[in-house]
């Protein structure tokens, strides 16, 4: 019997191997070589690990990704709840509307990038513009490095808050009704609901939110690197970025792979984290 069902989950397994297990063997085997783009290479152990964490520009990827993933992530789930919290009641035109607003999600993240390259132009681009008709001074957007994180993450939150105002949207609709009715006839203000029976019942699908755009922002690289290939400079280099030049531009195959390595890691260990905590959180 045990064998008859083998068959059936077989192709399954091959699969799982095929596409997942063996390039992880494979990446994890590459990164313990000094491995040349021409196929040869040498056993060198953990070497390119080591100097992972010796290199100065890794140390600073990982803090650009970071600084990245705090902004294109807090912004999309602050407007997002708010967003969703809007769409939750009922008002003419709301589907309309709520159309309109998903709208961003739809667009490939290439083709967004080319468009918010040209509004970004410092001469040409309507963000100068607009800053100009309002009486302030224009900004280099993605060509100066103490801007660049924050209007790459810009974009990023254009994109995706809808998502997360889907996510939110979402919980708030099974909800239940019996907290507002008491809070209405004890004569709660709008904004009090909101923070003591909203706010607090939504937080397990907001941190489900939170976990989702905190590992895509992580992964971040066509936007990226279609808008400023990591310049100016390094200003925008986060780790995706870092190892496929690694990889691609200085064909250093075996210190890219450590760096995959690393990377998926520290993945792990967040998603993990985050699991744990949402156990061990007690929501209200």
């Amino acid at each position: 019997m045990g064998r008859r069902y083998a068959w059936f989950i077989a192709p399954a397994v091959v699969v799982t191997v095929a596409v997942i297990i063996f390039p992880w063997m494979f990446t994890v085997f590459m990164s313990m070589h000094d491995w040349q783009v021409t196929g040869a290479r040498t056993f060198i152990g953990f070497d390119n690990y080591v100097n992972a964490f010796r290199d100065a520009r890794f140390l600073q990827a990982i803090g650009r990704t970071a600084t990245y993933a705090l902004f294109a992530v807090s912004m999309p789930v602050v407007l997002g709840t708010a967003a969703a919290t809007v769409f939750h009641h009922e008002f003419p035109l709301r589907g309309l509307l709520r159309g309109i607003f998903i709208m961003p999600m739809m667009a490939t993240p290439v083709a967004v990038a080319l468009v918010w390259a040209m509004m970004f132009h410092p001469q040409l681009g309507v963000l100068n513009y607009l800053l100009k008709s309002v009486g302030l001074p224009p900004s280099l957007w993605v060509y100066a490095p103490g801007t660049v994180l924050p209007a790459l993450a810009m974009v990023e939150t254009w994109q995706w808050t809808p998502l997360v105002m889907l996510i939110v949207l979402g919980g708030l609709a099974t909800l239940p009704v019996e907290p507002y009715e008491s809070a209405r006839i004890d004569g709660a203000a709008p904004w009090q609901t909101f923070v003591y029976i909203t706010l607090p019942l939504a937080m397990p699908v907001i941190f489900v939110a939170v976990v989702l755009r905190t590992i895509d922002a992580l992964k971040a690289f066509d936007l990226i690197f279609t808008i400023t290939q990591g310049g100016p400079g390094t200003a925008s280099e986060t780790l995706n970025i870092f190892l496929y030049l690694k990889a691609f531009s200085f064909y250093q195959i075996g210190q890219a792979s450590a760096v995959v390595v690393i990377f998926f890691a520290l993945i792990v260990a967040l998603s993990l984290g985050s699991l744990y905590l949402r156990e061990r959180t007690r929501w209200a």
